[in-house]
């Protein structure tokens, strides 16, 4: 069995088996701070501009569901005819109960590594925080690319490179906890919650000058947020509870399987494939970025 196998694989598996509606209600929360997050990294200013979006197409594709959160922000903002798929290796199954009572909305067990051309053509596909945890996120791309119909939208996020600090942090931790079973990796990650916790509470702002050799750039931050920017993943969310904050940390955490990329490399990925850019964002995290297909 490969590392994907053994590690990523059994992590996302055991994180929405024991949080089958994880961020759910939060996703689909008008003015959310999840919800919003989703919106404004895709260029939507709000759900109207969703909506519009969404009313010309007539399959979407979710790759990568999860419990199917998003699916159903797209499902509830997309025209009752259009279907709505979603593709998971480790969550289909809980996605489709989640779903359960939506009409028109299909899970699939599928592998993004693998081909993907029995399911058929979509003219939207969404897969964000997903292609890093592949073995080989461009190919997973280029599976994808595939199953888009002349003139669709691939919409994709992937996780990107940060400040060197927060970089060897990160691969710290997951080098520490890689071996450990769920509820000890997450009872790791709840101690990290908690400094995040802490640290919001402080609710201090500090002007900072640019450090350039340490990838730290002039700003203003909240203490918490400079430490997540540029020393160590520590997440809280005032609207999620602890535990819910404490799985997000092991969802970053846990899994091995977690590429990070430049503009310029996502870029390249979807010239290669003669898509053309329509939108562009970057932010601490990672890069959104969607693409028309043109043949």
């Amino acid at each position: 069995m490969n590392d994907y196998d053994t590690n990523t694989k059994k992590s996302f598996s055991d994180k929405w088996s024991n949080n089958q509606d994880l961020a759910f209600e939060n996703t689909l929360k008008e003015n959310s701070e999840i919800q919003n997050w989703i919106l404004n990294r895709n260029g939507w200013k709000n759900i109207t501009e969703l909506k519009d979006f969404l009313k010309t197409k007539k399959r979407i594709l979710d790759a990568g569901c999860g419990n199917g959160r998003v699916t159903k922000l797209l499902r509830l903002n997309s025209e009752l005819e259009t279907e709505v798929c979603g593709i998971d290796l480790v969550a289909h199954k809980v996605a489709s109960k989640n779903l359960q009572d939506d009409k028109n909305v299909f899970f699939y067990e599928k592998d993004l590594l693998e081909d993907l051309r029995d399911i058929g053509e979509f003219d939207f596909i969404y897969s964000q925080e997903v292609l890093h945890h592949t073995k080989n996120p461009k190919k997973a791309f280029n599976n994808l690319v595939e199953i888009l119909s002349k003139g669709g939208v691939l919409a994709i996020y992937v996780y990107k490179k940060k400040a060197p600090i927060r970089e060897f942090t990160d691969d710290y931790i997951r080098e520490k906890i890689k071996d450990y079973d769920y509820e000890k990796a997450l009872d790791v990650n709840k101690k990290i919650t908690e400094l995040g916790k802490i640290l919001s509470e402080l609710d201090v702002n500090i002007n900072v000058p640019e450090i350039e050799e340490l990838g730290i750039k002039q700003g203003e931050y909240s203490i918490q947020r400079f430490f997540y920017h540029f020393f160590m993943k520590n997440y809280w969310n005032n609207d999620l509870t602890f535990d819910e904050n404490a799985v997000i940390n092991y969802d970053w955490y846990h899994p091995q399987d977690c590429s990070r990329h430049t503009l310029e490399e996502i870029e390249q990925w979807f010239l290669e494939k003669n898509l053309k850019i329509v939108h562009s964002y970057e932010d601490f995290y990672g890069i959104t970025m969607h693409g028309v297909k043109n043949i």
